[in-house]
């Protein structure tokens, strides 16, 4: 018996991109490795590409997330 049911359909409201047909669908009817979402809204994940870019510059530029030495010695602190 497993743990957790796979879960078929979507709900209703529920809004996802496709990565792989490069469409909205609403509802999950692609695997999830090939989905971004789930949005509040059609419009909301007709730019889901734009966020996630959007989201992928802030991250690159976010120097919490850099492993790049602080101290003159080279080391942190």
């Amino acid at each position: 018996m497993p743990l957790f049911k796979r879960r078929t359909a979507g709900k209703p409201g529920e809004w996802f991109y496709c990565l792989e047909h490069k469409k909205v669908e609403e509802g999950p009817d692609c695997p999830g490795k090939d989905r971004m979402g789930p949005y509040a809204s059609r419009e909301e994940a007709t730019h889901a590409m734009e966020l996630a870019r959007e989201r992928n510059v802030e991250w690159e530029n976010d120097p919490r997330w850099h492993d790049a030495p602080t101290g003159e010695d080279g080391r942190e602190g």
